[in-house]
């Protein structure tokens, strides 16, 4: 079973809410660029709100490091450092080596093939260099085993990583020249198929550091 993308958020939850979720999901999947300047009233004529809730939605992503929110009120996607993308990598080895060793004991064969048939989508998301599309797709790789962990604080953690990383991972993809889905995909579901945890955790690990690392060592 294919992970569709997600609904837009009903029209009954309040404005606010809505804006926030929606331009949320959309920096998660890289669908703004590192530096993307935004305004309030531009993000009201999108939506089709008021000036209020735009500054609310906005506040709240800038709280969880997902926008900069300048003295003077300019609002931007974030540009990170080197420091902070060898930060934000660590902080993804950490958490998700751990929902994935959490996960290993109720990762199913159902779950596993759902993993095969979600690598089958990212490697037609590659061929159609759609940047936009392989991000979701990856992270929804990683967040269908997450479940199973039944951490949800410690995957609430990972998710506010992964926004806060969402503009740079677009400014990286365009970097990789990606022709196939990522090696440590692969290892990951030989991993679980075979209820080898050092190897997961191995995978994992590798997995969500290596393209972070690459983008470095391209800056060095």
């Amino acid at each position: 079973m294919l992970i569709q993308p997600r609904a837009e958020p009903p029209q009954s939850l309040p404005a606010h809410d809505r804006v926030y979720r929606t331009l949320r999901t959309r920096i998660m999947h890289g669908e703004l660029a590192p530096g993307q300047a935004l305004t309030l009233r531009g993000i009201g004529a999108e939506y089709g709100v008021s000036m209020t809730p735009a500054r609310e939605a906005v506040r709240r992503l800038a709280a969880e490091g997902a926008l900069s929110l300048s003295p003077s009120g300019r609002v931007t996607t974030p540009e990170l450092s080197a420091d902070r993308i060898e930060e934000l990598a660590a902080l993804r080895a950490l958490l998700e080596v751990e929902l994935a060793s959490r996960a290993l004991p109720r990762a199913h064969l159902a779950l596993i093939e759902r993993m095969e048939t979600q690598n089958t989508a990212i490697a037609g998301a590659i061929a159609k260099h759609d940047a936009v599309a392989y991000i979701r797709l990856n992270l929804e790789f990683h967040r269908m085993l997450y479940l199973r962990a039944q951490a949800p604080a410690i995957l609430a953690m990972a998710e506010t990583v992964w926004l806060q990383l969402g503009p740079t991972m677009r400014k990286l993809y365009g970097r990789l020249r990606r022709t196939s889905v990522p090696a440590g995909h692969r290892l990951i579901v030989a991993a679980l198929k075979a209820g080898d945890e050092p190897g997961l955790r191995l995978a994992v690990r590798q997995d969500v550091t290596q393209g972070l690392r690459m983008i470095l060592a391209g800056e060095g």
